[in-house]
Order: structure tokens, then C-alpha cells, then sequence
């Protein structure tokens, strides 16, 4: 379970605050797959930075199975977010010296070994089973963003956290990549929280919610 308390982030802009998540409280139970919509500078990915342990908050707890994350030092918040979570970004940012297969063996290094076998059994989950040995060089934006998100499944995560997951991708792959993912939910028990700026990707969430100037509400 993840469940967020008092949780508020503000940045400074030209001398000016900037509140970039309010005061929020929100429960998101195991194996619940829920979308955040909202226009740019809601604070969608600002909350999602907070909930997997990568920027501090101003106030409030993060708890993940009853711990506060942030009550963790660096070294062993790094291990539970290798331990427990995948994350997709908008840009693949690959590593350009490495292979597809490679690239998504990648977060193995600082954890649990896994066979090459299961990178290319993934990779083949997101349509390029027949690209494992290319390097990103040799690979469409579109290409390389899948990769990303068999990388973000490599260990085994309990929690996915992707920011705009789909942004680069043509209409019928990221119909197969919302699939993949709800896949991954309904069968594995995969907690996913997922950003977007699209209402139609985010209906095919079991939960809807949307930031307006850092407040969260409920829209389905």
C-alpha cells in the first residue's frame, strides 16, 4: 500500500513561490492501477517524484508497507526504489553503448542478477523480440521508449511509477503498451500510478485522479 500524509512540495521561481503539490492525503491500495491527468505544471510529475523517493517533500510522509521512505538515508532509499519500484519516463534515455537486451539488464546491476532471458522475454512482451541485439543508435524514438518499459519490469517490481509513459509513441503501439500494462496489473498484482495528459489513456485506469495547482481530486 501506498499512503501519502500531509504531503506538500513548493519550488522557488524568480523569487516567487511556486506550490507545486498542496497539502494532499491519498491512499492508493496493492495492485490498484490509477491514472493523474492534468495540464502542465499541475504537479503531476512533482508528486510522482515524491512517491518513488526521488524528490524530497517540504512536508508529509511517504509510506510504502507502513515505512516512511523518507525517513531512510540516501543509500537505503535507493535499494527499496531498486527493491520495489520500475519507473518510465517520458524519454527512454538510454544508454547509447549498450543493446536493447542490455540496456534493460541495466537496473540489474544494483540488484538481483536475472538472466538475459527474461530481458528479451520482455522485450518481446513490447514488439521487439527481433531487436534485442540493436543499440539505440539503431532504433526509433517509438523503439527506444519500449525499452524503457521493459526496463522499468526487469526486477520485478511491486510498484510502476511512469511519467507520461506513452508520450513518444504512434497510436497503435501505445494502445499495445496500455495493454502490456494492464496486463502486468491485473495479472501480476502490479501497483501502477500513471501521468498523462490524455483522458483517453487515463479511463483505461481502475481509478482516475486530476491535479489543478497542486490539489488532487477524484474523477473516477
Amino acid at each position: 500500500m501506498i499512503e501519502l500524509k500531509g504531503l506538500a512540495k513548493s519550488y522557488t521561481v524568480s523569487r516567487s513561490p511556486v506550490h507545486a503539490v498542496q497539502t494532499l492525503d491519498l491512499t492508493i491500495p496493492d495492485g490498484q492501477f490509477v491514472s493523474v491527468v492534468g495540464h502542465s505544471g499541475s504537479g503531476k510529475s512533482t508528486l510522482l517524484s515524491m512517491m518513488g523517493g526521488l524528490a524530497k517533500p517540504d512536508t508529509g510522509t511517504v509510506t510504502i508497507d507502513g515505512v516512511d521512505i523518507w525517513g531512510f538515508d540516501d543509500r537505503s532509499r535507493s535499494h527499496l526504489r531498486n527493491e520495489k519500484f520500475g519507473f518510465i519516463y517520458q524519454f527512454a534515455s538510454l544508454m547509447p553503448t549498450l543493446t536493447a537486451a542490455e540496456n534493460v539488464l541495466l537496473p540489474t546491476v544494483f540488484g538481483k542478477v536475472r538472466p538475459r532471458a527474461e530481458a528479451v522475454r520482455l522485450l518481446e512482451k513490447v514488439g521487439l523480440g527481433d531487436k534485442v541485439d540493436r543499440y539505440p543508435s539503431q532504433l526509433s524514438g517509438g523503439e527506444q521508449q519500449r525499452v524503457a518499459i521493459a526496463r522499468a519490469f526487469i526486477n520485478e517490481p511491486r510498484i510502476v511509477l511512469a511519467d507520461e509513459p506513452t508520450g513518444e509513441l504512434d497510436e497503435e503501439t501505445e494502445s499495445s503498451i496500455m495493454d502490456f500494462l494492464q496486463a502486468v496489473n491485473r495479472d501480476g498484482g502490479v501497483t501502477i500510478v500513471m501521468v498523462t495528459h490524455s483522458s483517453e489513456l487515463a479511463v483505461r485506469a481502475q481509478r482516475r485522479l486530476r491535479m489543478k495547482h497542486g490539489a488532487v481530486e477524484v474523477v473516477g
